[in-house]
C-alpha cells in the first residue's frame, strides 16, 4: 500500500489501492481449493513447506520494485518519524480509523477459521466451507476494486461506514436464516464483496490526511490494531465456543462490532492536516 500510495497521483490513488488488494484476493482464491488438496495428497507438515516455499517467490517479485518517495517541495522541511507518529496520535481520525480497522480483523479471521468448525457442527461437509471462503476471495476481487473505485469519488470514512453496516446485514441473514450450503455460498460471495474492501479506503484515508511519505509507517499501526482484533476474533471464537458449546455468541458480538466500526468511521473529517493544506497552499 505505501508503494502503490506514493506511486499514483491522489486522483488515482484510492483506485490503485483497490487494483492492489484485489490481485492478493485472488490468492485466496486460488489456494483454498490448492490447500486442500495438498492436505489430503501430502499431509498438514509436507502442505505447509509447499506453501513456505511458494511464498518465497515474494523476494524476488519485491526486489523488482522501485520505490521512491515523493519529491521535497522546495522550502519545505520534511517531517521526521518522530514527528509524523506525534502529528497522527494526536489527531481523532487516525485512532477512530485504527479502532474501526481492529473491527475489520475482528470479523474476517473469526470467520475464516471458524466457518468450517461451525458448518461441521452445523452437520454440513467441509468442503461446503472450503467452497464458502474461496467464493469469499474471489468475490473480494471485485469487492475491493469497486471499493477502490468509489473511494475516488465519495468520501472513504463514509463508505468504510456503509460498508461496515453491510457486513451486520450479512451476518444477520446468514445467521437467522435457516443454514444450507446455498446460503453458506450466498454468505461467502456477501461477505467477499465486503471483506477486504475496508483495506484501500482505510489506506486512502491515511493518505488523504497524513500525505503519502510515512504512509507505509501509518499504515503499519493502523494495521496492527486490525492484527489485535485478529487475534482476538481467533482466540474468543474458540474460547466462547468452548465455554457455550455455540458460535451464537461470537456471531451476535461480530454484528454488534459492526455498528460499533460504523459509528467510529461516520465522523472522520477526510482533509489533509493543517502541515499539508499549507504546503498545497
Amino acid at each position: 500500500m505505501g508503494v502503490v500510495g506514493r506511486a499514483l497521483p491522489p486522483e488515482k490513488r484510492s483506485m490503485g489501492m483497490g487494483i492492489a488488494s484485489a490481485a492478493g484476493s485472488l490468492g485466496q482464491f486460488a489456494m483454498l481449493p490448492g490447500t486442500l488438496g495438498l492436505l489430503e495428497w501430502l499431509g498438514w507438515a509436507a502442505a505447509l513447506i509447499v506453501l513456505g516455499l511458494l511464498s518465497t517467490l515474494m523476494m524476488p517479485l519485491a526486489a523488482m520494485i522501485k520505490d521512491k518517495p515523493p519529491a521535497s517541495t522546495p522550502g519545505h522541511k520534511e517531517q521526521t518519524l518522530g514527528e509524523a507518529l506525534h502529528e497522527a496520535c494526536h489527531h481523532s481520525g487516525f485512532w477512530l480509523l485504527s479502532f474501526g480497522f481492529f473491527v475489520c480483523g475482528f470479523q474476517v479471521v473469526f470467520i475464516g477459521i471458524h466457518l468450517p468448525s461451525y458448518l461441521v457442527d452445523r452437520n454440513l461437509p467441509i468442503i461446503v466451507a472450503t467452497t464458502a471462503l474461496a467464493l469469499v476471495g474471489l468475490f473480494n476481487v471485485f469487492g475491493t476494486y469497486i471499493a477502490g473505485w468509489l473511494g475516488g469519488r465519495y468520501s472513504k470514512p463514509r463508505l468504510l461506514s456503509g460498508l461496515y453496516l453491510l457486513r451486520a446485514v450479512v451476518i444477520a441473514l446468514y445467521i437467522t436464516l435457516p443454514l444450507t450450503a446455498w446460503s453458506t455460498y450466498a454468505f461467502g460471495i456477501g461477505m467477499g464483496m465486503l471483506w477486504l474492501s475496508t483495506v484501500p479506503l482505510t489506506n486512502g484515508s491515511i493518505a488523504t490526511m497524513f500525505g503519502v511519505r510515512n504512509l507505509s509507517m501509518l499504515g503499519g499501526i493502523v494495521f496492527f490494531f486490525h492484527q489485535l482484533g485478529s487475534f482476538l476474533g481467533g482466540w474468543l471464537g474458540g474460547y466462547l465456543f468452548d465455554q457455550t458449546g455455540s458460535y451464537d455468541v461470537v456471531w451476535y458480538i461480530s454484528i454488534m462490532l459492526s455498528f460499533v466500526a460504523a459509528a467510529l468511521n461516520w465522523p472522520i473529517r477526510e482533509q489533509p492536516v493543517l502541515r499539508l493544506q499549507g504546503v498545497a497552499a
